[in-house]
């Protein structure tokens, strides 16, 4: 994607002293960015408020980096929201984030629209409640003519079960004799994952100050870039995401060779 520098530029006026645009540069953006958003409940908590409302203030800091990223020209960006393994959390935590992700989906298909973003979900989603499912599915309707930015929000997702479900359905068309074995390689694999069609993550950003990939894209990561900042997710906004981008920018990469 290319950026709008005007819409750029009016997105990050006013910029604090250690980071501005002039720290980025624009022809070597990652082309794809996730984010293991972590902290809601400890910002709560902090601050001495329920949980939930830092899983409401999360939803702030999203809204931001998304339209963030659109105006950086990224093409994709993934979101952690809700692992396969939150389901032990607390009932009522559970049930608020469902109803969370299915009000906020509704009210901010018209940011989706306006942003050219197109949304789809890395995970179970035909798991989940009812009345969430619906929202989903409305907003994959809604958005799945947009050309823009690709918004991949992983929704009761686990790297492990991705990775299983991939291997059952490679199983099952060579034991229906229409896939060979020596046709099985990296590529295939890849293309039964859910991120299927998407570039692999070049930088991974994951807030809280937590040293961990929490199950999350395990097969895509493999070459990513981390970048691990102390910030809680909801105190996470554009300038954060800048210093993270100008973190990547001054990173070496060489995917295991050396340069001559």
């Amino acid at each position: 994607m290319v950026p709008d520098l005007l819409k750029l530029q009016e997105h990050y006026a006013v910029a604090p002293s250690d980071i501005s645009l002039a720290h980025i540069d624009l022809e070597h953006m990652p082309r794809h960015i996730s984010i293991i958003m972590d902290g809601n409940g400890r910002w709560a908590q902090a601050q001495g408020l329920d949980r939930s409302k830092g899983h409401k203030a999360g939803v702030v800091s999203l809204k931001e980096i998304i339209t963030s990223c659109v105006r950086l020209g990224i093409d994709v960006l993934s979101a952690y929201a809700f692992s396969t393994e939150n389901w032990q959390r607390p009932q009522h935590e559970v049930d608020l984030l469902m109803q969370l992700f299915a009000h906020t989906l509704v009210k901010e298909l018209h940011l989706f629209e306006e942003e050219n973003v197109k949304l789809v979900f890395l995970g179970d989603v035909a798991a989940l409640p009812k009345k969430t499912r619906e929202t989903f599915e409305l907003g994959l309707e809604r958005t799945k003519n947009n050309t823009g930015m690709v918004l991949a929000l992983a929704v009761n997702y686990g790297a492990r079960a991705e990775l299983t479900r991939a291997v059952r359905l490679i199983a099952q068309e060579t034991a229906a004799k229409t896939l060979a074995l020596d046709d099985i390689d990296e590529t295939l694999v890849s293309e039964n994952l859910y991120t299927t069609g998407l570039p692999d993550p070049e930088l991974l950003i994951r807030t809280s100050g937590e040293l961990r990939l929490s199950n999350f894209l395990l097969w895509q990561l493999a070459y990513t870039e981390f970048y691990i900042t102390d910030t809680l997710w909801p105190d996470f906004d554009r300038w954060e995401l800048l210093r993270a981008i100008a973190s990547f920018q001054l990173r070496d990469r060489r995917f295991g060779g050396v340069k001559s």
